[in-house]
C-alpha cells in the first residue's frame, strides 16, 4: 500500500476533530489512513499545536545529524588511541 504525507497541520486538525467529539474511524476514513495510525498519531502529537509539531521535526533531525557527528568522532577517537598505541 502507498504511504501518504500528511502535513502537521492535516495531523493536528485530525486530532483536534477527535477531541470535538468526531468518531476515530469517520477521521481515518476521510483521511484515508488505518485507526491504528490516528492513534500513533495521537500518541506522539497529542497536545500540540502545528508549530509545535513543526518544532518537533526540527529538533528530531538535529537530534539525527548530532548522533551522527558523536558516532564519527567516537571512530576517529578509537582511531587515534590505537595510532598511538602502536607507536608506543
Amino acid at each position: 500500500m502507498k504511504r501518504k504525507n500528511h502535513t502537521e497541520s492535516q495531523i493536528v486538525a485530525a486530532l483536534k476533530k477527535q477531541e470535538a467529539g468526531m468518531l476515530v474511524k469517520d477521521i481515518a476514513r476521510d483521511l484515508g489512513i488505518s485507526e491504528a495510525t490516528f492513534y500513533n498519531w495521537k500518541a506522539k502529537y497529542g497536545g500540540m499545536e502545528s508549530s509545535d509539531v513543526k518544532r518537533l521535526k526540527d529538533l528530531e533531525s538535529e537530534h539525527a545529524e548530532l548522533k551522527k557527528m558523536f558516532a564519527e568522532l567516537c571512530i576517529e577517537n578509537r582511531a587515534m588511541k590505537n595510532l598511538i598505541e602502536k607507536k608506543l
